[in-house]
């Protein structure tokens, strides 16, 4: 049973990835119909990212108030009937409703799950979960495409996503019972059930504001990445279009590998030297994008900094209770995912206004600062916590 329990935490966080990326795909297709301006798309995503935010803060309380595995099956429950709803949405401002409890759904699972798992299993299994994530992220789109593809609609598309939801929602509410039964997780060191912390609470911890700001800054590079590659390799290097956008996703593709493969390393590396190893490799990816010495080189670079992506996020979330206490964990985390959807929404808009007043060229230079930032902070944690 302790093994089904697993393989729901696996599916949920596939069901994690799955709508992340499916508006993108649709948009394109959706705009002309609700006749709105195609930067419109940009109201829907700042409702689902702030409604993220609030929740991922809010996940301390709630986790502590329902547990983990009825907050998963509530917060995935209310993802499910934003997507039913976006597939039967006519106008403009359904989907502005409906993306509030697509955000406030999506922020609670993320923090509760991730800092279950912390808890309860291996740096190997964190590594894989998030994995899963990356193939939830790649689904998605699939789903979407296959919809258009076959002149099934945009809405068509929504509805496959939300029964997939729907679906692991009822097999959640089913396992329920196998949650209460693992070890006590919000227990304190003295033997007393923890207490929820509010914000300031957690700013006053040694070296939250570190571990905020290094996530802040790892996830502002993931999505500026993702944004902008394609653009600075066909613009400024000047390699093809279809290249260009290849490599791109290339670099999405190293992070879900190279997750696969850290949760093999993880038996020999602690979270530290991981995240450590990352980081390094990640640098060394970077300034292969920067040297002027060949594309070819450059687009390798792209993959590198995947790869040397991949660890950092899982092994950082993993090491949360070792660091800070099993008590303070999930407000740890919820910080943490409220500073990577910070870092998510505000840096990529950031860098695109560098790029139109000073040039694309800019974009090596521009991830490269916020990852000496990321260094900076991670050995500052680690020496703040004598968790070297």
């Amino acid at each position: 049973m302790f093994s089904f329990l697993l393989a729901v935490i696996y599916l949920s966080f596939i069901s994690l990835g799955l709508p992340d990326s499916i508006f993108g795909a649709a948009w394109p297709t959706m705009q002309p119909i609700f006749d709105v301006p195609l930067s419109f798309a940009g109201i829907v995503s700042s409702i689902i990212a702030v409604g993220t935010i609030v929740s991922s803060l809010m996940s301390d309380r709630i986790t502590k108030m329902l547990g983990a595995g009825k907050t998963t099956a509530l917060s995935v429950g209310m993802t499910a009937i934003a997507l039913m709803g976006f597939s039967f949405a006519t106008e403009f401002w359904h989907l502005c409703i409906l993306a509030v409890p697509y955000g406030l759904g999506a922020g609670s699972v993320d923090a509760s799950l991730n800092n279950y798992v912390a808890l309860h299993y291996s740096s190997k299994h964190m590594s894989w979960l998030h994995c899963m994530w990356g193939v939830g992220a790649a689904l998605g789109p699939s789903i979407m495409g296959i919809a258009l593809t076959n002149s099934w609609g945009w809405d068509k598309g929504y509805l496959i996503v939300s029964v997939f939801q729907i679906v692991l929602t009822a097999i959640l509410v089913i396992s329920l019972p196998l949650w209460k039964k693992r070890p006590k997780d919000e227990i304190c060191e003295n033997g007393e059930m923890a207490k929820s912390l509010s914000l300031f609470q957690v700013f006053k911890i040694k070296g939250a504001k570190a571990i905020m700001l290094l996530f802040f800054c790892y996830c502002a590079i993931e999505a500026t990445v993702i944004l902008w590659a394609s653009t600075y390799l066909n613009s400024y290097r000047g390699i093809d279009a279809e290249t260009s956008a290849l490599f791109g996703s290339m670099y999405l593709i190293g992070i879900t590998v190279g997750r696969a493969v850290s949760g093999f390393i993880t038996a020999k590396l602690n979270d530290t030297q991981m995240i450590r190893l990352g980081l390094g490799v990640t640098v060394i990816g970077v300034v292969m994008v920067i040297l002027p010495f060949s594309n070819a080189l450059s687009l390798a670079g792209l993959v590198v900094m995947g790869i040397g992506c991949a660890p950092i996020y899982p092994c950082v979330i993993h090491s949360t209770p070792q660091r800070f206490g099993v008590d303070k964990s999930q407000a740890l985390i919820g910080v943490q995912m409220a500073s990577a959807y910070t870092g998510t929404c505000l840096m990529p808009p950031f860098f695109g206004l560098l790029a139109q007043h000073i040039g694309v060229y800019l974009f090596p230079i521009f991830i490269g600062i916020i990852l000496v930032v990321a260094v900076l902070m991670h050995e500052y944690l680690c020496h703040s916590l004598k968790n070297k």
